[in-house]
C-alpha cells in the first residue's frame, strides 16, 4: 500500500499559471477522484506527480519520489494517454516489451489481457482498436506490474455505458485490496458512485479535497422542504435561529442550515402540523458546478438575437 503526499505543486507555461501551490493526499484502500473544469491543470498535475513535467514541489509515493523507484511500473501504474503505445505492435508484444524493461514475468502479460477483455485481440495491431479498447490497453499496461497505486487520467473516455460500469467495478475492486487509485474523469454521475473521496481543482488551484459526502453536504443545494398550513408560524420559530435560512412559498418551506430532524422537533414541540417533511439532498454534478463557478478556463456565453423585422 502507498499514501500519494503532492506537496506545493506548481507549473508555469509561457508565463500563464497552469498549476499553483497544489497540496494532497491520496490514502490507501481509496478510490479519489480528481475533478475540476476544462484547462483547470488536471493532466498537468498527473504529470508533475510523476516527474514527466518539470515544475515546482514534488510528489511522493511512500516517502519516495517516482523518479527514485526501481522498476516503477511495479510500484505506480499511470494512464495519462488516450492511446499510448505504438499502433503497429501487436497488443501482447507491446506488454510484453514493458513486462521485459520492468523485469515482470511474461505470464502477467496474458494475465492483464484477459482481466481487460482483451485477450481475443491479444495478437491484432492497436492502430486498429477503437478509442474504448485503446484504454483498455492503456489500463492493461498500468496494472502490468501490479503496483499499489494508480493514476489515471479519463480512464473511461470513450468506453460505452457496460465499459464504464466495468471500469468502475474494476477500480473499485482494486482499491479495496488496498491500493491507492487517483483517478479523473467529466463523468460526473460515474464518480458519485465511484469515489470514496476527492480531490477538486480550479484555474490550477485547490478548492476542496476530503470525503464525497463532505464535498456534496457543503452545496447550498442542500435543504430540508416542508410544508405545512401552520408555515408562518415554523418559519418565525426558526427565524430566531442565526444559522437558519427559510424561503417561504404559501404552505411550503425551504430550509437550510439545519436538519430535518431538528424541524421535526421544533414542529413537534410548538404543535405545528406538518403535511410532509423531506431532506433535499445536492448532486454531485450541483455540488461541483457550485464549487467552480467563475473558474472555467472558457466560459461561453448566450447569444442574443438580433431580431428580424
Amino acid at each position: 500500500m502507498a499514501l500519494i503526499e503532492a506537496r506545493g505543486l506548481g507549473k508555469t507555461y509561457a508565463g500563464k499559471v497552469a498549476v499553483h501551490d497544489l497540496s494532497f493526499d491520496v490514502r490507501p484502500g481509496t478510490v479519489t477522484g480528481f475533478l475540476g473544469p476544462n484547462g483547470s491543470g488536471k493532466s498537468t498535475t498527473m504529470r508533475l506527480m510523476l516527474g514527466l513535467d518539470h515544475g515546482n514541489g514534488g510528489t511522493r509515493f511512500d516517502g519516495l519520489p517516482f523518479t527514485s523507484l526501481r522498476e516503477p511500473m511495479r510500484h505506480v501504474g499511470a494512464l495519462l494517454e488516450a492511446k499510448p503505445f505504438h499502433p503497429t505492435r501487436k497488443a501482447r508484444s507491446h506488454l510484453g516489451m514493458l513486462a521485459v524493461a520492468n523485469r515482470i514475468p511474461l505470464s502477467r502479460v496474458d494475465q492483464v489481457l484477459d482481466q481487460l477483455g482483451l485477450a481475443e485481440v491479444a495478437r491484432k495491431k492497436p492502430k486498429t482498436f477503437s478509442l474504448g479498447m485503446g484504454q483498455r490497453l492503456g489500463l492493461a499496461a498500468a496494472l502490468l506490474g501490479d503496483p499499489h497505486t494508480l493514476i489515471l487520467d479519463e480512464p473511461a473516455n470513450g468506453l460505452d455505458p457496460q465499459g464504464i460500469q466495468w471500469m468502475r467495478s474494476l477500480l473499485r475492486s482494486l482499491a479495496a485490496e488496498g491500493r491507492s487509485v487517483f483517478v479523473s474523469s467529466h463523468l460526473l454521475s460515474e464518480m458519485a458512485l465511484m469515489a470514496d473521496e476527492l480531490v477538486v481543482i480550479g484555474r490550477g488551484s485547490l478548492i476542496a479535497a476530503g470525503p464525497v459526502a463532505d464535498f456534496v453536504k457543503s452545496a447550498s443545494h442542500n435543504a430540508v422542504l416542508v410544508r405545512s398550513p401552520q408555515a408562518a408560524e415554523l418559519m418565525a420559530i426558526l427565524a430566531k435561529r442565526p444559522d437558519v435560512t427559510v424561503a417561504r412559498d404559501h404552505e411550503e418551506l425551504r430550509i437550510t442550515g439545519v436538519d430535518a430532524t431538528v424541524i421535526g422537533d421544533l414542529a413537534f414541540e410548538h404543535e405545528i402540523r406538518l403535511h410532509e417533511l423531506a431532506t433535499q439532498v445536492a448532486t454531485l454534478e450541483e455540488a461541483f458546478l457550485e464549487a467552480t463557478s467563475g473558474s472555467e478556463e472558457y466560459q461561453a456565453h448566450p447569444t442574443q438575437s438580433a431580431g428580424l423585422g
